[in-house]
């Protein structure tokens, strides 16, 4: 078994080989002068069990590339099994034809992992549910719940809390921590009027006098978080914080969310982060990689992944 990771996130690559007591493997992937992707494997894979690591965050086209050409390289160089681990599936919003004439990206970016030559998908909090079925190899999608629900415990009066969703597709994703916590939960009825952009409407359930956590998947903008706790101090609310699994914190973000009413932002590191992020005093990363290692080492030695959340 060999773990191997191109340039998306390293310092997770070896954070998770550290945790199976394993070299992270050589490979570089660099860049001609034109741009084009370079992908050299530097050490003999033939008949091993590959684990490539590679979130496909921003710069979401060159990381998928990356991992496209790496697969390709692997199975050229007869690697026995490839699984490609994305910690983060970027283009996992288009999974669905909202209006006409517009594409279903999620699919499209499954369909070219498996023609790569992938024989496994290992990803965590996939956006929705049905992506799971868009590829056609085995494919193991983690949550981040129980490490997001460890830290909510370890860190908040359970009986005080509320548990919020963004919107009304979060509900199961919330509902899931709230219920393992005992905790109440509430729901933020929100509109958007155009992509990216949202528009809190109502509150439903009840947070006067209560501390509430909003839970989601993904933190883009951060325009929805900030929105909706504004919405619920509004409402009685005594302070608002927020966990997501996947912190894309684009187009200014991080300077949004420090100026903002919440008091915590909490993300995991599925994503490397700049520095802009990092020393933002409100926004906490927790780490994934004893997840993901013990993911590796399941399907590895053929065992259930699926126990793992029991």
């Amino acid at each position: 078994m060999k773990v191997l990771c191109a340039n998306s996130n390293r310092s997770l690559a070896i954070s998770i080989a550290t945790h199976l007591n394993l070299p992270l493997s050589n490979a570089n992937v660099k860049r001609f002068a034109d741009k084009e992707i370079f992908v050299s494997i530097d050490e003999n894979v033939r008949g091993q069990d590959i684990f490539i690591i590679q979130s496909t965050s921003y710069p979401a086209n060159d990381h998928l590339m990356e991992l496209l050409i790496c697969i390709d390289a692997l199975r050229r160089a007869s690697a026995k099994r490839i699984t490609a681990v994305l910690p983060y599936f970027g283009y996992a919003r288009q999974d669905r034809k909202s209006e006409g004439r517009t594409p279903i990206s999620a699919k499209l970016v499954a369909n070219m992992i498996t023609t790569a030559g992938a024989d496994r998908v290992l990803t965590m909090d996939l956006h929705a549910g049905q992506i799971q079925g868009f590829f056609d190899i085995p494919t193991d999608n983690l949550f981040a719940g129980p490490v997001l629900r460890e830290d909510i415990r370890g860190k908040y009066d359970v009986k005080d809390l509320v548990l919020v969703s963004p919107d009304v597709g979060g509900v199961v994703r919330t509902r899931g921590i709230a219920m393992r916590l005992g905790a109440d939960i509430a729901i933020v009825d929100k509109r958007r009027p155009e992509p990216g952009q949202s528009k809190v409407m109502n509150i439903i359930g009840d947070v006067r006098g209560r501390k509430c956590i909003l839970v989601d998947d993904i933190v883009d903008s951060g325009g929805t978080l900030v929105g909706a706790a504004d919405a619920l101090l509004a409402q009685g609310a005594t302070e608002v914080s927020a966990y997501c699994s996947h912190g894309v914190l684009s187009n200014g973000a991080a300077a949004r969310i420090a100026a903002s009413n919440l008091t915590e932002l909490v993300i995991t590191n599925s994503i490397e982060q700049p520095q802009k992020v990092t020393s933002t005093s409100n926004i906490r990363q927790l780490d994934i990689a004893p997840l993901l290692a013990e993911a590796i080492s399941r399907i590895a030695n053929e065992q259930s992944v699926s126990a793992l959340f029991d």
